[in-house]
């Protein structure tokens, strides 16, 4: 199992982030697309750094077309000598009607489209065949050697796609490389949800479980004393309550009988009561969603959930926390792994 960290959005320290990452330990980062750009960041991170895989965790793909993010990811994968990994993810409908200003309509089929047209586009590119790419969302037929760069000498950059629903899930497994899968995922909805939809996309594309790589970020409530793990467990509250109260992600709650919980918790988001909210988050469920343990005991933890399913992490932990106890964390993997 890989064990991915972060890259920071501050471009004055994105470089030294991602050299300290990888002195660490960690195998791969990833960038999110929140208030800032996902791309550049991971150039400055390329630039100080030798073996650390590096993503977008995630870049919105609705927001852009598939030329540009062929050219983005190309240029990276060049520019990273092989290690960069394309993270994409579809948002909601008002975000990207709305912030974006760009056409919302059948997500699973349109990213199905969108990655597909991407690949004709690095193939064209690669093999200097004519791009004759016609799609129900996309069309690119036109490709002049001045707007070609040529082959990337480090081959296709791998391409993950987050979801939670069964139908993005499946696109997964028929298109993309990897699948990350959302923080808002539990074990159980990951086993008896995620994982058959992954297989049913793998199978329609004729690939093998083993042709693609799950990343799972793991939602960790730890410390070293009873005010820290309250804290954190503060924050996971409130992240899950979050996530919980968009209608999206209702398949999730009700796979384990919760699905009132997600209509009490939308109405309180229209009305602001954020914390209200995460006081609907009861032991019960904060344990179902997150590892609660010491630090030490984590590796194990999170290895007995998803250990046989899962072939990355990450760890999800919306709480300030001492750096070096993740190092002590991740070195709790390292020596699992040793030994296996």
């Amino acid at each position: 199992m890989r064990v991915d960290g972060g890259v920071g959005v501050d471009l004055e320290t994105a470089g030294a982030s991602a050299r300290e990452t990888e002195e660490a330990g960690y195998d791969g980062a990833w960038s999110a697309e929140t208030g800032h750009d996902p791309f550049l960041p991971l150039l400055l991170a390329a630039e100080h750094t030798e073996r650390l895989e590096l993503g977008t965790g995630i870049a919105v793909a609705f927001a852009r077309n598939p030329m540009n993010l062929a050219s983005l990811a190309n240029d990276l994968q060049a520019y990273s000598k092989g290690r960069f990994m394309l993270g994409l993810g579809s948002q909601i409908k008002p975000h990207i009607e709305k912030r974006f200003s760009m056409p919302w309509s059948h997500p699973a089929a349109r990213m199905r489209e969108l990655i597909m047209a991407m690949r004709a586009i690095w193939t064209s590119w690669s093999e200097g065949t004519k791009l004759d790419f016609k799609g129900d969302f996309y069309t690119h037929t036109l490709m002049t050697p001045f707007f070609n760069p040529g082959p990337n000498r480090y081959g296709q950059p791998k391409v993950f796609l987050a979801a939670v629903g069964e139908l993005m899930t499946t696109v997964a497994g028929e298109v993309a490389d990897g699948l990350l899968a959302h923080g808002f995922t539990t074990e159980r909805y990951l086993r008896e949800a995620t994982i058959p939809a992954l297989e049913r996309g793998l199978a329609a594309s004729g690939r093998r479980r083993e042709d693609v790589q799950v990343s799972y970020p793991a939602f960790v409530v730890t410390g070293t004393s009873e005010a820290e793990m309250a804290d954190a467990a503060r924050g996971v509250r409130a992240q899950i309550a979050f996530y919980a109260s968009t209608p999206a992600y209702r398949p999730v709650l009700e796979l384990h009988g919760w699905g009132d919980l997600q209509s009490e918790l939308n109405t309180l988001s229209k009305q602001g009561e954020w914390m209200k909210m995460a006081e609907l988050i009861d032991d019960e469920v904060l344990h179902t969603f997150a590892v609660v343990c010491e630090p030490e005991d984590v590796p194990a933890q999170i290895m007995a959930r998803v250990g046989d399913v899962v072939d990355r992490i990450t760890f999800y932990a919306p709480y300030r926390s001492d750096p070096e106890r993740w190092r002590g964390i991740l070195a709790g993997f390292q020596e699992a792994r040793g030994t296996a």
